[in-house]
């Protein structure tokens, strides 16, 4: 299961542990379980610190991980964490261990002081890119708090009790016994949403800070970018974002980033906050922007915290999001039955039969992933004809699984109450409704600009676009943007930051132009 590079890799972790770990197994004599014992037991032959038990559990296989005479502090797998979730395991395996995590101390005395009783039950998928957040950061809170314990659990190995929950996206999170959260989070977040008074106390925090000279808002590549070629200049840099890396998190994969011939969306985000911290950057994580204003010579950025940050110059970098089709239903049955990211939910859906809305690159690339694992994909495309480039729409026809079809408008999502179970479209063609029964719609159908708060402050386009000129000014004095909310065409990671290095380098022109000390009239030659 693991090829001799993998385990010399994971032998040179393993040496970071302090303490004994053990490897307590729930296994049959299924396949699972067997893939499960081999991986057991050659991740013991690695280290001498590490045993293997066998003990029933109500879900098998699975698998315990327990610090030798503590057995307080323990986390459990359930299914086999390969894919994304090895680094999970990897990581648990050393925290488990005694090996110090990399937190800031505190959020870790945040974490400690939570009480408890906290059960933890998390789904994911192993092809989510998403997932690994949250696993990782619920085994964590589970090592440092005897309160609070954790199950991560393997979808696809446990598909009569993911439906019994209807869970039908991931990562979906249950705290004893009711569903908590539903996507990505952080260690964090957790923590926020579960201490109340976490909120106000950091926002009392940012309120007290001093002025930036570049205050960026938002913290995707075009953000981060700004950030470090800001910071370069030694000026007073902050970063405020609702979610540091942006729609870059949920990209599975990265093959046209010039110079690195492929990376995953998670580990360039991770990059990115390591370069930017580099530099000393105050990045001001999971704070969403509400206003901006002016007063007294500053720009004043107000959050949804109640905190209010200011500054001399601005880069609005805020990004885009995933559009909604905007039709009854949808909103009813959001992670029931309609997603939108195909490689983290698709798993999910087996066997079964899906639609995807939205004929572009990123709907058709989903078809020919979900073909893969559904029984049967729906595409439906509102033009009259897909748009994706040429060489997917070919690999598309040729699958034996796969229904397209043009001129469709989706105009409603279709449930029992409880889950999606089809859908009705309309022919643009001939005006004929009709309706496919199915589990599952996965929309892929663009993006919208995260501009709504700027509305009356800077220009926007028709299409709710920052407006800025060649060198990302807007229409606001010291106000500049970059990225995916700006009306710079094709919407790309490599052209982000080159946006938003223009930007960054555009406020510090404005900055120290605005700031230079008068001319004085009348001086007397020497």
């Amino acid at each position: 299961m693991l090829d001799d590079s993998l385990k010399g890799q994971l032998k040179a972790y393993l040496e970071r542990l302090v303490a004994p770990i053990e490897l307590v197994a729930s296994l049959d004599d299924g396949d699972a379980s067997r893939e499960l014992r081999e991986l057991l037991q050659t991740i013991a032959a690695l280290s001498d610190k590490i045993s293997v038990l066998e003990q029933a559990d109500a879900r098998t296989p699975s698998f315990l991980i327990r610090r030798a005479g503590a057995p307080e502090v323990a986390v459990r797998f359930a299914g086999i964490p390969m894919g994304h979730e090895f680094a999970s395991l990897v990581l648990a395996l050393l925290q488990v261990g005694g090996y110090p995590p990399k937190v800031e101390q505190s959020l870790i005395d945040a974490v400690k002081a939570l009480p408890g009783p906290l059960h933890f039950e998390s789904y994911f998928s192993q092809s989510c890119q998403n997932c690994p957040d949250v696993v990782q950061a619920l085994n964590l809170m589970a090592v440092l708090n005897p309160n609070i314990t954790h199950v991560a659990i393997d979808g696809a190995n446990f598909q009569a009790e993911v439906e019994s929950r209807q869970v039908m996206a991931v990562p979906t999170v249950y705290l004893n016994g009711e569903v908590f959260s539903s996507g990505r989070m952080d260690l964090a977040q957790f923590v926020a949403k579960l201490d109340t008074g976490a909120t106000a106390r950091e926002a009392e925090k940012l309120a007290a800070k001093d002025a930036f000279d570049m205050l960026i808002v938002g913290g995707g590549p075009a953000g981060a970018a700004a950030a470090v070629y800001a910071a370069r200049k030694g000026i007073r840099t902050g970063v405020v974002a609702e979610r540091f890396g942006g729609q870059v998190a949920d990209t599975l994969g990265i093959e046209n980033f010039i110079s690195v011939l492929e990376t995953e969306g998670p580990k360039m985000v991770a990059q990115m906050e390591q370069h930017v911290r580099h530099y000393g950057v105050d990045v001001m994580n999971l704070q969403r922007a509400e206003k901006l204003t002016q007063r007294d010579g500053l720009l004043e950025v107000s959050l949804a915290s109640g905190a209010t940050l200011r500054a001399k110059t601005l880069v609005l970098s805020t990004g885009a999001r995933w559009r909604q089709m905007n039709v009854p239903g949808e909103n009813e049955y959001r992670n029931r039955g309609v997603a939108y990211c195909p490689h983290c939910d698709g798993p999910l859906f087996k066997g079964k039969r899906v639609a995807v809305i939205g004929g572009g690159n990123s709907g058709v690339e989903a078809a020919i992933d979900l073909a893969g694992i559904v029984a049967h994909v729906t595409l439906l495309e509102f033009d009259g004809k897909l748009r994706a480039d040429a060489v997917l729409q070919r690999k598309l026809m040729s699958l034996p699984n796969v229904t397209v079809l043009t001129s469709a408008a989706t105009t409603e999502v279709l449930g029992d109450g409880s889950k999606v179970n089809g859908l009705r479209y309309k022919d643009r063609g001939t005006g004929d409704v009709h309706e496919i029964a199915l589990e599952g719609i996965f929309v892929q159908i663009g993006l919208l600009p995260n501009t709504e708060w700027l509305k009356g402050t800077v220009e926007l386009s028709p299409r709710g676009e920052i407006v800025v000129d060649d060198h990302g000014r807007t229409s606001l004095p010291g106000v500049f943007a970059a990225g995916d909310a700006t009306t710079v065409p094709y919407k790309q990671i490599v052209i982000a930051m080159g946006e938003g290095s223009k930007a960054a380098l555009s406020a510090f022109d404005h900055l120290i132009r605005t700031s230079a000390p008068a001319e004085q009239s009348g001086a007397k030659a020497a």
